[in-house]
This record gives C-alpha cells, structure tokens and sequence, in this order.
C-alpha cells in the first residue's frame, strides 16, 4: 500500500445523527496509519462523535431539519422556520469551509453527504470525493401532488448536479443484488462514470472483534437470546423510539435479553437493568455487542443495516415515520430476506417478539446472511476508499 506521508486530507461529513461520521472514521484512521494528516468539519451529533477521537475537528454552522413528538419529519415546521434561513446557513458553511481548507491547505477533501464542502473544494480547485448512499433523495409527504412532484424533481436535479461537481462519488453499498440504498441512487447515466459501488466499510470486523463470550458474561448472562438494540440519530429522532422501546424491552419474557444503546455520546457508558433490558447511554465498542449479539433491532440507517448484514445478524427494523430513506432501506433489506420491517405505530411487545422469533427461527434468513458474507468483495469498502484516495494524492 502506498505511503501517504506529508499529504493531508480533509473530511467533511454531514453531522445529523452519526452515521454519515462514523463511516468516516475508519477511513481517517486509515489515512493517518500511512502517514497522512487529516482534519474534520461537521456539526450537530457529528462533532460530539468525533469528540472521543483524537482527530482535529472544526464545528460547522448547523443545518438540520425539524421533527415532531413521533420523532417523525416535520416538512411543513421545517420550511416555515427554516425554509429561508437555510440558503443563508449553506452560504455560510461554504465560506466556513473555504476558511478551514485556506488553513489545512489539504491536498484532498473527503466529502460525506454535504454540498457546501463540495462547492467549497471547487471554488479551491482542491479534488474532492464524495461518498453517499442517497443520490436522489425524496422529502416525505402526506399527499403527492403535481406541485410537490415539480419540487421534488427541481431539487434532485439540483441536488444532483452538485454532487457530480465532486470528482468521484464513492457508494458504500453492496454490489447488486444486495445494494441496501437501491431506492436512493437512481443517478443520471452521465453521472456513471464518476460512480464507485465499493462495499461495506467497516473498521473491526467479525474476525477481528472480541470474544463474544467475554460481552455475554459481563452483562450475566447464561443462554438467553441476546437482541442489541442500537438506537441513533438526532436526539428528537431517537427519543420517541426509546421512550417507546424501554418498557416493552423490560417486560420480554426471561429467555430474552435486550442491550439498548441510547445514542448519546456525552452520555457515559454506565448501564442501567431494568426487568430484561441493560440501557446504556453510549456503547465504546458497538461493533463488540454486534459480535455477542443474536439479532439486531434498530432505525434503518444505511450504516447500521450494513454492518448487521456484515456481523451475520439478522434485524428487525423499525423506521422513523416519514422518512423516506429509512422506509427504502427497511424495504430492500426485507427483499433480500436479512431483516423484518415494522412502522413505529405497530410496535408492541407482542408484535416485537413475534418478528424475533420468526427470524430466529427461519433458515432462509441465515443463509442469505452466510452467501452474501462469502462474497468477500462485499466488505472490501475502507480498502477500495484508499485505492481511490491514493489516486488523487
């Protein structure tokens, strides 16, 4: 592998919720063990991510969107109260990050689902990649109409141009048939040639983690069936589900037991039991419950889908309402047969025991899981990234 000493490369990922860092990590880390420097920009849940890292972090102007007490995307608040006020707030991040690349003077800008960055490097004639799983993303409506239609295709078309003004656009997604963001990354033809479907991108892998023993007797458990619900997002996401969650998680019969991290980075990682369930604010190490774990329960994020798939878990998903890119993801992994999908309206401790016995018990599950984890390309994503970094260092 190539040496990257006295290159510098800066990454820019969206900070709402911590999806969008966290797959960033393993690259940074990656950048930094051969020998180049690198430095961060983001916002929101992205800067309290990055906080327990030792990389350099500037913290970008906020942009995010506005929910309702379901923790459901709420259109109609978001366009009143910020409708205006995010053209400016775009503007700004694009002089921030001009600002920030004038003082790293990087030769690379690693771009993780933000515009403004990507127009930042081109104003700076600084190559740029960009990685996302959503191309044409939809807003959610309760209604479509002919006016909502025009919306939605003058926004993709812009959205669209923008992202093609990065030089590569790198898709950390499996191969067809198993592309988890299939609904999302309908692109243009003549976007094509600048596309890369590289993979999972995961830091440790099963191979690599702890001893899945050694998380089952710290939590005291003999053999029950251990679920690890991994709930993140933005808070007024996350919040909803949790509150929903915990006390159906309690009350599962003795044979089950429920991890469930409640996505706050600055909470700690001290655990609480109640009844069936150990709540803990933020887990260290997710990818070593991953490991323990018999199956996963969580939002449908693009990331957490990935690695549940690559951990040979199956996943009971249930996606926030109204959110278009969870619902896709939640859809295509039920079509490949890894997960069961639910609406949050549905949850019940019945409903919920149902689907985890169902995948529990099902044999079809457990051998898409091993086919598709004997397709060895399907997890080479981080080493695909350095391939293409290298390219433009």
């Amino acid at each position: 592998m190539k040496r990257f000493d006295g290159t510098r490369v800066y990454f820019s990922p969206c900070g709402m919720g911590l999806g969008h860092v966290s797959r960033c990590v393993p690259i940074a880390k990656e950048v930094q063990r051969l020998g180049g420097e690198v430095m961060f920009s983001t916002y929101l849940e992205g800067v309290d991510y990055l906080s327990q890292f030792c990389f350099p972090v500037a913290k970008a102007p906020e942009i995010y969107l506005e929910t309702d007490k379901r923790g459901s995307i709420d259109l109609k608040a978001t366009v009143s109260t910020r409708g205006f006020s995010a053209f400016w707030t775009l503007l700004k991040q694009i002089k921030f990050e001009v600002k920030q690349m004038k003082g790293f003077k990087p030769d690379l800008v690693f771009v993780d689902t933000r515009v403004s960055t990507i127009m930042a490097a081109r104003m700076l004639r600084i190559p740029c990649i960009l990685t996302l799983n959503q191309f044409l993303p939809r807003a959610p409506r309760e209604k479509e109409t002919n006016f909502w239609k025009l919306v939605d295709g003058t926004v993709m078309t812009v959205l669209g141009w923008m992202w093609a003004l990065s030089d590569r656009l790198v898709i950390p997604d499996f191969p067809e048939p198993y592309t988890i963001s299939l609904d999302s990354l309908r692109a243009p033809r003549r976007y094509g040639a600048k596309m890369d479907l590289v993979g999972s991108i995961m830091g440790l892998k099963p191979e690599d983690n702890l001893d899945a023993s050694k998380v089952r007797d710290e939590l005291g458990l003999d053999d029950q069936v251990l679920i690890y619900a991994g709930i993140s997002g933005p808070r007024p996401e996350r919040m909803p589900l949790i509150r929903m969650l915990a006390p159906i998680f309690s009350r599962f019969p003795d044979k089950y037991h429920v991890v469930m991290s409640m996505g706050n980075p600055h909470g700690g990682n001290e655990s609480k039991r109640v009844g069936n369930v150990t709540l803990i604010p933020w887990i260290l190490d997710r990818f070593a419950f991953l490991n323990a774990c018999d199956m996963v329960i969580s939002r449908g994020g693009h990331e957490t889908i990935m690695q549940s798939i690559g951990y040979n878990k199956p996943s009971i998903i249930i996606p926030m309402p109204r959110h278009p890119e969870q619902y896709g993801n939640a859809r295509r992994a039920m079509e490949i047969g890894v997960a069961e999908a639910m609406h949050q309206r549905d949850v019940s401790k019945e409903a919920l025991i149902k689907r985890v016995e169902h995948l529990l018990e099902s044999e079809h599950v457990l051998e898409v899981l091993v086919d598709m984890n004997q397709n060895k390309h399907l997890d080479r994503g981080l080493d695909r990234i350095i391939e293409i970094i290298t390219e433009y260092l």
